[in-house]
This record gives structure tokens, C-alpha cells and sequence, in this order.
């Protein structure tokens, strides 16, 4: 029965574009996940919003009460209120990281999972959309606990502020794209080192706990650039409900990154596993 229905998929794909690497069965890949995290590792998925919570203590509030306001565009707004858009964009990022880079090196090279999965109808796009898709939900996941403590605390300042849980999920897939394709060129554990190499000095420096305008003009261009300015800064635009051109110029940052990830990503899936 299940060879007849590999096989009537197969032939309802014959001749479409695109069928040698799409199958329109993306959700098969996140079912899979999805059964995975209620049956070992659903603690841990659920306590990744827990340490952008933490800084949002230790900093919003500890560090906040000697700071006091922080000017945004004209506007001053409470130390605490600065931060929790960074956080949310930072965790948005680290669950999609997470997910796009460890959990996927360790299903590329131990499990296997990805040439069993590319052995049936499904093909390459499939795969990379529902890793992809997984690792949108885990960032989206975070993304409401955290904008849930932000509400209890009193930190949105505007209806317009809910518009930061589908910025939240527009940047874990901009990140798991590019992050998939990087972990598919790595050979080892040791080599995901350099993803927390780079994750950690974007975090720091990208505004997340002060305004860039306190480095040099050199420096502030350099980080504007950054995935993570863009999305810091896109969050707290959000929050504050500022649209402007640079909210437009923010959202197609991130759309290049998710299509020249996911191509790059379903390009390497077929190089790996369809040889």
C-alpha cells in the first residue's frame, strides 16, 4: 500500500516543473519532527524563550533602573521597553539556528535521515521547506512566550506590537535558510563552533542592549548590515509603530536571505543525497 501511493505520487509529478525536486509534501518533514519532540526532546524545545526572558530581567530591569529612558527616533522609551524587541529578534534567531544547524547536522550525518527521506517522493524542496518550516514554528514558538512575559510586563506599547510575531517568523526562516545550507558544507561537530562564533558577537553588538551610534561611523556601517541589526531594528520599528521605508527595506532583507537560502539549500540536498 505504501509503494502504491510512492508511486501514484510519482506520477502525479511526472512532467511538472520543478517535479524532480518538489513534491508539494513539505508537511510530511514537519509531522516527522513534530512526532519526534512529544515523544523525547519536547522539554527542550519549549525552554528556548526562556534566556531572552532572563535578560530581560537581569538587564531591562536591573541595568534599566540605572539608565532610565533610551531616545528612539524621537522617542524616549523606557530601558526595558528598548530591549524587548532585541530580545525577541534574538530569539527568534538562536531557535532558528538552533534547529537549522545542530539538529540538522546531527539528522544529516548520524541518522541519515535526509537520504531516507530523499529515497521516497519526496525531493529535495520538500525537505528544505519542512526543516525550514520546523525551525519557523520553534522561532514563532519563542517568539509568543516571549511576547506573552513582554505583555505581562507592560513592555508593548502598541496594538501594533502583535505585528512582531510574523516579523519574529519571516526571521527564523530568513536565518534556518541560511543556516541549513552552511551546515550542509560542514564535516564535523567541532565545525558548528563557528556558527556560535558569529552568533555571539552579532548579538552583542547589533544594538540589542545600545544604540550603535556609541561606536565609530566605520563600525555603525559595518553592523548595519547584519542580519541581526536588521531585525533588531525591524522590531522595534514594530513596537513603536513606525513605518517607514526602512521597515520595506528591512522586510526585503530578509526575503533575499530566504530565497537565495532555500535555493542554495535545495541545491545541496540534491548534490549530497541524489548522486
Amino acid at each position: 500500500m505504501i509503494t502504491a501511493a510512492a508511486v501514484a505520487i510519482a506520477d502525479r509529478r511526472t512532467g511538472r516543473f520543478g517535479s524532480s525536486i518538489y513534491s508539494g509534501r513539505p508537511y510530511a518533514t514537519i509531522l516527522r519532527n513534530f512526532a519526534a519532540l512529544r515523544t523525547s526532546n519536547a522539554f527542550v524545545f519549549f525552554t528556548g524563550f526562556v534566556e531572552p526572558v532572563i535578560f530581560l530581567l537581569a538587564f531591562g530591569y536591573g541595568v534599566g533602573s540605572l539608565v532610565g529612558t533610551i531616545d528612539v527616533a524621537g522617542q524616549q522609551v523606557p530601558y526595558a521597553a528598548y530591549l524587548a524587541p532585541a530580545l525577541l529578534a534574538s530569539s527568534a534567531m538562536n531557535g532558528a539556528i538552533i534547529d537549522s544547524t545542530f539538529n540538522v547536522f546531527f539528522k544529516m550525518h548520524f541518522m541519515k535521515l535526509y537520504h531516507a527521506m530523499m529515497s521516497t517522493s519526496l525531493g529535495a524542496l520538500d525537505v528544505a521547506l519542512g526543516e525550514i518550516g520546523w525551525a519557523m514554528l520553534r522561532g514563532g514558538t519563542y517568539a509568543v512566550g516571549f511576547m506573552v512575559v513582554a505583555a505581562v510586563f507592560g513592555l508593548l506599547t502598541s496594538w501594533w506590537s502583535l505585528l512582531m510575531i510574523p516579523a519574529a517568523v519571516l526571521v527564523a526562516f530568513a536565518f534556518a535558510s541560511v543556516g541549513m545550507t552552511l551546515t550542509s558544507y560542514m564535516k564535523s561537530f567541532q565545525q558548528l563552533n563557528w556558527v556560535q562564533f558569529w552568533i555571539l558577537p552579532m548579538f552583542l553588538f547589533s544594538g540589542t542592549f545600545f544604540p550603535i551610534t556609541a561606536y565609530p561611523e566605520w563600525l555603525q556601517a559595518i553592523i548595519t548590515v547584519t542580519p541581526l541589526w536588521q531585525a533588531i531594528a525591524m522590531m522595534r520599528g514594530l513596537a513603536l509603530g513606525m513605518f517607514d521605508l526602512g521597515l520595506l527595506v528591512h522586510v526585503l532583507y530578509f526575503a533575499v536571505f530566504v530565497v537565495v537560502g532555500l535555493t542554495l539549500t535545495t541545491r545541496r540536498l540534491n548534490a549530497l543525497f541524489l548522486r
